[in-house]
């Protein structure tokens, strides 16, 4: 049978003006796709983008000082007011916390997952997804509170310490300045311990696929060539990983920078910019003011992305 009849037998046309639409769209697979993408793109363009310039609107906008009410008329004051001491310490302050919790979480996610790509095989590599993934599946709430728990002057963690003698320890460390604090659940140091537990699946993912791209026969060539094992890791094996660590990166980065539970349940009283948008928005009725604090964590990961596209981290996504 010739390649035309024996197509006309597969695709047989059919009567009506559905079945010939969808025959159409069937043999022109950019179609097919575009419409199946279409409903999905129009909920997040009309919703989330919607709701997002809807945001950067009220950010333009000012509450007056006597009545309270919000004045329509354009405006930069409220973007001044980003720039007196306490709120940019608010700003600092979660910068600050995400880059050293991005960083941690870095720095432990490397080797674990370097162990799973290079040594974990078979079930062993399964074990060591559910580990991975394992506190994803808990509630989030559950986590952070059982942390509370845990970090509490009366928890598990301070009776370990008693019992292993190293109170004097621990103490010496909540005595730091700005870190410390009465105990561990109310410390900048206790929050920043949560935010790396919570986070931390998020990096180790992107990392570990990137270290399962990069093909050992590049660590033994260096090997080979006398290069050291730290010499290695140095000028082969870390850059070629780099874009996984930097994708690993934007969501433990963007994830602490947004987040306002963990520091509302675990930390001291001095706000995150997560905490200063609820309060803003919520007790205190100020709406510009917290569209305002909204708009600072869209330019910082809007100008992260963009550094980080340009070291190929979206490659190792």
């Amino acid at each position: 049978m010739s390649a035309p009849l024996s197509q006309a037998a597969i695709f047989r046309p059919r009567s009506g003006l559905l079945a010939r639409l969808i025959d159409w769209i069937i043999r022109h697979p950019r179609m097919f796709v575009f419409l199946m993408v279409l409903p999905i793109t129009l909920w997040l363009g009309i919703v989330y983008i919607g709701a997002l310039l809807a945001l950067l609107l009220q950010s333009f906008f000012a509450i007056d000082e006597f009545s309270g009410v919000i004045v329509h008329e354009f405006t930069l004051k409220t973007y001044g007011e980003l720039l007196r001491p306490y709120n940019l310490d608010i700003i600092l302050r979660t910068v600050c916390m995400a880059g050293a919790v991005t960083l941690a979480a870095a720095v432990l996610a490397f080797p674990i997952a370097y162990f799973a790509a290079r040594y974990a095989k078979g079930k062993w590599k399964a074990l060591f997804y559910i580990g991975v993934m394992l506190p994803l599946w808990s509630s989030y709430l559950v986590k952070v509170y059982a942390w509370k728990l845990v970090l509490a002057k009366e928890g598990i963690l301070n009776w370990v310490f008693a019992k292993l003698h190293l109170t004097w320890l621990l103490e010496a460390v909540l005595a730091i300045p700005v870190i410390g604090g009465n105990s561990l659940s109310v410390s900048y140091l206790g929050t920043f311990l949560v935010f790396l537990y919570i986070w931390l699946p998020y990096m180790i993912i992107p990392v570990q696929a990137a270290l399962e791209r990069v093909s050992q026969d590049l660590t033994e060539a260096a090997a080979d060539l006398g290069a050291t094992p730290r010499q290695s890791f140095r000028l082969v094996l870390f850059p070629l990983a780099l874009p996984g660590v930097v994708a690993g990166s934007i969501f433990t980065f963007s994830l602490t920078l947004g987040d306002y539970i963990v520091p509302q349940i675990v930390g001291n009283s001095r706000l995150f910019i997560g905490q200063a948008v609820y309060t803003q928005q919520g007790t205190a009725g100020n709406i510009p003011l917290a569209a305002a604090f909204t708009v600072v964590p869209i330019v910082i990961m809007g100008i992260y992305l963009w550094g980080a596209r340009k070291m190929g981290a979206f490659d190792a996504l």
